[in-house]
């Protein structure tokens, strides 16, 4: 793959690098924050070779690439000034709900490789202190502990990098707050007060005496202050002396209220919430890790899983384990995967077969999007078999208990953080869990699981003339009075593959061509040989009156609608010379092409009869 040129293509689609407010990324996903995504062609977008999905959500413009994700990022960072860009003179309209979801995912998404390697890290040691290869006392086992604490322990100084770069401040002085959070002069007054039941005051003002090593939010909420400190620095200090007068007075103001006030809410909040996550597990042990198992799917497609992985490693660092984000992703990740792999054993075609080999496999490491968006939600079956795998395992989850004991890319090949307690029994039940959501995963979707293409011409009439009109299924009648058929005959090659989408034909007996659906008219080219229409429930569709009929320039089409027209089932669209057509040689063959059949399950036509303007001749099925 041509990276360079996907990321030209990329640049280009959303808008440009002007429209652009900042880029990050994650394992699968370009993660833009866009000034005006009415500006974006998602549609194209969706269809560029490379890229597997676009999503919308929490404020944030996803485009989802797979694994090669960030060879991709490097090419537009690269081709652009985005690293000092600063969209913050824009006005940001989006949702607070949107506004809070970006800015966690901002926050974290650039520092869980981090914390990932050191949860890998605790996963080797366990085995190896499991298998009898290390001791607790050797020096091997203390420098790979002690390197692998590093990642948690120095968590706030990661994390005031990212929020600095989010909450638009200075990330070295954001930094410097982690330290002295962090600061062992700190941490051994810390201790020396509490062994003496003494205090600690700055100014006259009491410090509590918490300690924020491997914390999460104190240090989150003392950049937030420190992006309204550094501004008003900014603004009272003159010139003369702003160089070091802006960062002393920054550093002066926030250190201490970090110490002061701000540190010990975010102590007190992280405290809370493992509260709330003890009392859940002694009540109801068995709820969250179901629902998770059930809906992560839903929520990584929303890009919401970013707001709850917070809570998972927050448990991790107070009370040293977790119970609920991590065990239900985990199932949910593995069904998913496990769901993928046995549509590849069961599809006949060779080209999804492979995606969906490949995918699934990936999806059972820990990174789902490429099942998820190129599988599973394509085929709906996948989804459903997914979400019923995740859910049965992590109720088992639930019910005994699982806890992961260090964070990592839920997935087969972080199953090694779930040693730890008093014995195994953790690590064994959390490998039967994923054993459950992996068999009944693949059951489910083996079962229910049935290529379109297995269906036969004559089954899909069939269907199209048997099946109701349901909830999410659009009809489409004939546009055209004449003789129907399959795309197939059509002598050119963008319709008869369906390089444009499925659909049918219709060799037109008269000049005339109605609407086939309840609807809007989307455009009607300036030549009027094409029109575009979207029903009312969304189905997007093209009539093509000719081939190569554009060189006529409109030499024999009359129209009767312009774009932005309502119409109904047989309003009149075009009418046509179909003699002087013909006459100038053109084939006057017309397809009927659905053009967003990416979003149904199946477009259904009939082919082979004769049809009348108004009669059924598709159905499209959600």
């Amino acid at each position: 793959m041509n990276y360079k040129i996907l990321a030209e293509e990329i640049l280009h689609l959303v808008g440009g690098e002007g429209n652009i407010v900042s880029l990050v990324h994650c394992a699968t996903r370009l993660r833009f924050t866009l000034k005006d995504e009415k500006k974006a062609d998602t549609a194209k977008l969706k269809q560029t070779k490379g890229v597997m999905g676009v999503v919308s959500n929490g404020g944030q413009y996803q485009v989802i690439i797979g694994s090669n994700v960030s060879h991709v990022f490097k090419e537009i960072m690269g081709m652009t000034k985005l690293e000092s860009s600063d969209g913050g003179q824009e006005k940001d309209n989006r949702k607070v709900f949107d506004k809070v979801i970006d800015t966690i995912s901002g926050i974290f998404t650039p520092v869980l490789p981090a914390i990932t390697a050191a949860g890998m890290l605790k996963a080797v040691l366990a085995i190896l202190i499991t298998t009898g290869l290390l001791t607790n006392d050797s020096q091997t086992y203390q420098v790979l502990n002690f390197m692998a604490d590093a990642g948690f322990y120095f968590l706030p100084i990661l994390l005031a990098n990212s929020a600095a770069k989010k909450f638009k401040c200075n990330p070295y002085l954001a930094m410097m707050m982690g330290g002295v959070l962090l600061h062992p002069t700190f941490t051994s007054m810390i201790s020396a007060a509490k062994e003496a039941g003494t205090g600690i005051a700055v100014f006259g003002m009491n410090i509590p005496l918490a300690s924020y090593g491997s914390s999460v939010i104190p240090i989150i909420l003392s950049v937030w202050l420190m992006s309204y400190v550094e501004p008003f620095a900014d603004k009272v200090s003159p010139n003369a002396v702003k160089f070091f007068l802006k960062p002393l007075i920054t550093a002066m103001v926030v250190g201490i209220a970090t110490l002061v006030i701000v540190g010990p809410l975010g102590y007190i909040i992280s405290d809370k919430v493992a509260f709330v996550i003890r009392t859940i597990e002694t009540h109801v042990s068995w709820l969250v890790p179901t629902i998770l198992g059930a809906l992560s799917p839903l929520l990584v497609m929303t890009g919401t899983h970013y707001g709850i992985i917070p809570i998972g490693i927050n448990n991790i660092m107070t009370v040293g384990y977790d119970t609920l984000v991590g065990p239900g992703m985990l199932v949910s990740n593995v069904a998913q995967g496990s769901a993928a792999v046995a549509i590849s054993l069961k599809t006949k075609d060779s080209e999804f077969k492979q995606l969906a080999s490949t995918s699934g496999i990936t999806a059972l490491c820990g990174i789902t999007e490429p099942a998820l968006y190129g599988v599973n939600l394509k085929t709906k079956t996948g989804l459903y078999a997914s979400m019923i795998g995740g859910a049965i395992g992590g109720l088992f989850y639930g019910i005994f208990g699982v806890a992961r004991y260090a964070t990592g890319s839920p997935g087969l090949l972080t199953l090694p953080v779930y040693i730890g307690g008093d014995s195994m029994s953790n690590f064994y039940y959390a490998c039967i869990g994923a054993a459950i959501s992996i068999a009944v995963a693949f059951i489910a979707a083996f079962i229910l699981y049935k290529d379109q293409v297995e269906e036969t011409v004559e089954e899909k009439k069939e269907e199209v003339k048997t099946a109701p009109v349901a909830e999410g299924m659009s009809i489409v009648c004939a546009p055209l009075t004449g003789e129907a058929v399959a795309l197939s005959e059509v002598n050119d090659l963008t319709f008869a593959e369906e390089i444009m989408g499925p659909g049918m034909a219709i060799i037109p007996t008269e000049g005339k061509v109605v609407s086939p659906v309840n609807g809007t008219v989307a455009m009607i080219f300036e030549t009027k040989h094409a029109i575009a229409l979207v029903d009312d429930r969304g189905t997007e569709l093209l009539i093509h009156v000719g081939l190569d009929t554009v060189k006529l320039g409109g030499k024999y089409f009359t129209a009767h609608v312009k774009a932005g027209d309502k119409v109904k089932v047989g309003s009149p669209l075009v009418d046509f010379d179909l003699k002087g057509i013909k006459a100038e040689g053109y084939d006057v063959i017309t397809p009927v092409i659905v053009t967003n059949s990416g979003e149904y399950s199946s477009v259904l036509p009939i082919t082979d009869k004769a049809v009348k303007m108004g009669e059924e001749v598709i159905k499209v099925v959600k």
